[in-house]
């Protein structure tokens, strides 16, 4: 009787890295955000009866957009995401609304994707925006960051975390020691959770 009430009472649920690509399939409906992005990071669950439905959203690039939005300026008009999985899709989406043009980045060799080892001097400086999209630095590994060029890093970059814990960790701490613009992903976590609480509030969704 306990397990019934409790499966009635669920509202929906968070969806975390590496999986927000994975769940998909189990999903009964996607809104239209997830399904453009291929990725989801909130279930709404809906109770019918007897029968449950689950639909998949993306909030990640409302809290995305939002946060980094503050610190553009005319200057940012090219950004590299660092990881190609369901975070950085949501973050591709959200610069794209944002009218900044994006080019991946990974340690594997792949289409319309750059290997670490091809981050020139040349592409660091047309790139101002630089969003890590990796777990590389998160506690308990916070000796370690994504591989890029920090020489070619300057005052008129953005450095973007979506790892907060550390709050700082060695990528924005680079970034900050050559005078770049730093921001970790606490207050996208913060926006992300709020728009899903909305979503699950919110009959019509």
């Amino acid at each position: 009787m306990n397990e019934v009430l409790t499966r009635q009472q669920i509202k929906g649920l968070n969806v975390t890295i590496p999986y927000k690509e994975k769940v998909i399939p189990f999903l009964d409906e996607l809104s239209e955000e997830a399904k453009s992005i291929g990725a989801v990071n909130v279930i709404k669950v809906h109770q019918q009866e007897n029968k449950i439905r689950l639909k998949g959203f993306n909030t990640d690039v409302i809290g995305f957009t939002e946060s980094l939005q503050p610190l553009l300026n005319p200057t940012h008009k090219k950004a590299l995401i660092l990881g190609t999985g369901g975070a950085s899709k949501a973050v591709q989406f959200g610069l794209q609304q944002l009218n900044i043009e994006t080019l991946f980045v990974s340690r594997r060799s792949c289409d319309n994707t750059l290997t670490y080892s091809q981050l020139t001097s040349k592409v660091m400086k047309e790139h101002t925006v630089v969003i890590n999209c990796t777990p590389v630095g998160m506690h308990p590994h916070t000796d370690e960051c994504p591989e890029i060029p920090y020489e070619f890093i300057g005052e008129g970059h953005i450095l973007y975390d979506l790892v907060y814990n550390p709050e700082e960790t060695l990528f924005l701490k680079k970034g900050k020691a050559v005078g770049a613009t730093t921001k970790n992903g606490l207050e996208m976590l913060l926006l992300q959770a709020k728009a899903a609480w909305n979503i699950w509030t919110n009959k019509d969704e």
